[in-house]
């Protein structure tokens, strides 16, 4: 870890919202972070919606007919919620107002910032690689209920194997080609492009393991993907 600079987060929805709030892994994810926080590290963390984002868009569908901005905005105010959540939850150590520009986050003294989705057109993932280069970070994690990114999708395709290490082009060839909201993906293709641009280096991983999580913190061995 590198004390003196931030470590960019990409805290997947489906880990705070699953099917409704998991208070369990917020309550481990605050645990965790906060002992890094003492140790020194600062961190700013961009949340997803999850299946909340998914309840309102549904609903909103079945009322009228949007359009793909508003239910990117329907989706953005879910993500924000959430954010609102995490940085309640780590009380003191968190600036008291969650950034809604990534791009131009308020940097104060305090080691934890948190911010949700941004515009339409760009999910969590977009965003947080627009607040890694507005901090200046080369790598951000994003976190997400796989272990892996994986050549296909393994809940449809048996012959999928797990990737541990890629480069940006070959990791865009398994990606949709376009941004809409609901996309099923390991990463945002905007985001994606945004980041090979930037020579940023992402690592992918599940959320869920927590130990794990603190093993790429620590500089150790972790399961995950490395795309860069």
């Amino acid at each position: 870890m590198e004390n003196n600079s931030y470590i960019v987060i990409s805290l997947g929805g489906s880990l705070i919202f699953p099917e409704s709030i998991d208070v369990e892994f917020i309550s481990g994810f605050k645990k965790l972070i906060e002992s890094y926080v003492l140790k020194g590290q600062k961190f700013a963390i961009i949340t997803g919606g999850g299946k909340i984002c998914r309840y309102y868009n549904e609903a909103l569908e079945k009322i009228t007919s949007p359009s793909s901005t508003d239910l990117d905005w329907l989706g953005i105010s879910a993500t924000r919620l959430n954010a609102e959540l995490l940085r309640f939850s780590f009380g003191d150590m968190a600036e008291p107002a969650i950034f809604l520009d990534p791009q131009a986050p308020k940097i104060t003294d305090k080691p934890i910032l948190v911010g949700g989705g941004w515009k339409p057109g760009h999910s969590s993932d977009g965003s947080a690689v627009a607040l890694a280069k507005a901090l200046g970070a080369k790598k951000l994690i994003n976190l997400s209920n796989i272990d892996y990114v994986y050549t296909a999708d393994p809940r449809k395709d048996p012959t999928a194997t797990p990737i541990k290490q890629s480069n940006w082009a070959d990791f865009r060839a398994l990606l949709p080609k376009e941004w809409n909201p609901g996309i099923n993906a390991p990463f945002d293709p905007v985001a994606a492009e945004m980041a090979q641009n930037l020579g940023l280096e992402v690592a992918v991983m599940n959320g869920k393991n927590l130990e794990n999580l603190a093993n790429y913190f620590d500089g150790k061995e972790f399961v995950g993907t490395v795309i860069k």
